[in-house]
């Protein structure tokens, strides 16, 4: 099973949703950076259920116990190992549709690919419980960049037709991304929050779910990382990116804009700047060009597709008897997942932009 990302930083993420645990191993993190766990709690309690209905009821504390690589505050550049626990499985919901193949789910695919051995409960290793050990990953690499000068943030974009302000592809500040990081709902402009919020508990009482839009955004990101081709910087972010389940799209800049564009519209003007650095005028690139950023923001659009568990009855198969069936999918599912899946964005993307960073002179 391929749930190791290899690149200069390497991690792997394990477990199943409702096994007894699961976690991460990252290798070649740099030693003797100070990392502050507090830090890393308050990270991953971004993508913890709330309590305000928008969200599952399952809850799971998501403390992570280092079991490894961190000694006296520091990493130790030996492999850093943190584990997370499961403590709130209701697997008996799963009992009467093992082999009852949930729409939007991996269970077919799952059963295919592993031979129908795969642990479907809660989506087993297919599930966004996995995004916990990422976001922990993403959190240590986030304290590494900062004390760099680089912050990446997200916010939500969009609800089901519902949207927020962009970030400014130019001028977003480090205190935009700090401040999206302490609100609730990590929306520009909080009238849009609520409107999304009342979006997401619609959908539940009709028994369904909505999907949307996640915007990221990396700032201060050093000109001439990456590689042209295949490792690329958008190459990585993308492969980590589409590493979280849900995940359906992704575009740089001005994405697939680009295509009702002409050159002299997508093309971005350099100049020098009052303090002698050079940047672009306009940031259709989204930061990054032939692979290698341009020290322009990076920018980034996630498309996230509705939860797939609703409580509709479905048509489905039976993938053992070969026969036709109907499902109601039981348990405790999110309306919509977009919100806890803003941080995930952000580690994803942290990650990424760290294990580039590692090529760069002085880091």
């Amino acid at each position: 099973m391929s749930s190791t990302w290899k690149n200069n930083i390497s991690f792997t993420i394990f477990g199943e949703s409702h096994g007894p645990a699961i976690g991460v191993c990252m290798d070649n993190v740099p030693p003797g950076e100070s990392i502050d766990v507090d830090k890393i709690y308050k990270f991953m309690a971004r993508r913890a259920p709330k309590k305000d209905g928008t969200t599952t009821m399952r809850k799971e504390s998501d403390i992570p116990q280092i079991i490894s690589g961190y000694h006296n505050g520091k990493t130790t550049g030996t492999p850093l190992v943190a584990m997370i626990a499961n403590n709130d499985q209701h697997s008996q919901d799963y009992n009467n549709i093992s082999k009852l193949a949930r729409p939007g789910h991996a269970d077919y695919t799952g059963a295919l690919r592993y031979r129908g051995f795969n642990d479907i409960r809660g989506g087993g290793h297919f599930s966004g419980r996995l995004t916990a050990p990422l976001c922990f990953a993403g959190a240590v690499a986030q304290q590494i960049l900062e004390k760099r000068g680089i912050y990446v943030g997200a916010h939500i974009a969009e609800i089901h037709g519902i949207t927020d302000k962009s970030f400014d592809p130019i001028n977003t500040s480090r205190q935009d991304i700090i401040e999206l990081k302490e609100k609730d709902i990590p929306v520009i402009i909080d009238v849009q929050g609520n409107e999304m919020k009342k979006e997401i508990l619609h959908a539940r009482e009709e028994q369904d779910s909505v999907g949307g839009i996640i915007e990221c955004i990396a700032i201060n990101v050093p000109a001439g990382i990456g590689s042209p081709i295949f490792d690329g910087l958008e190459n990585s972010i993308a492969q980590l990116i589409f590493g979280i389940p849900a995940v359906k799209g992704l575009e740089f800049g001005a994405g697939f804009d680009v295509a009702k564009m002409t050159g002299s519209e997508n093309n971005d003007e350099f100049y020098v700047n009052e303090r002698g650095i050079v940047v672009t005028k306009t940031n259709s690139h989204g930061g990054i060009l032939g692979g290698i950023s341009s020290g322009m923001p990076i920018t980034l659009r996630v498309a996230i597709k509705p939860t797939p568990s609703i409580s509709r009855p479905q048509e489905t198969i039976d993938y053992s008897a070969m026969k036709n069936e109907t499902l109601v999918v039981k348990g405790r599912h999110d309306p919509c997942i977009v919100p806890r899946a803003v941080p995930c964005v952000e580690a994803a993307v942290n990650l990424a932009v760290l294990s580039h960073m590692l090529e760069y002179p002085n880091f």
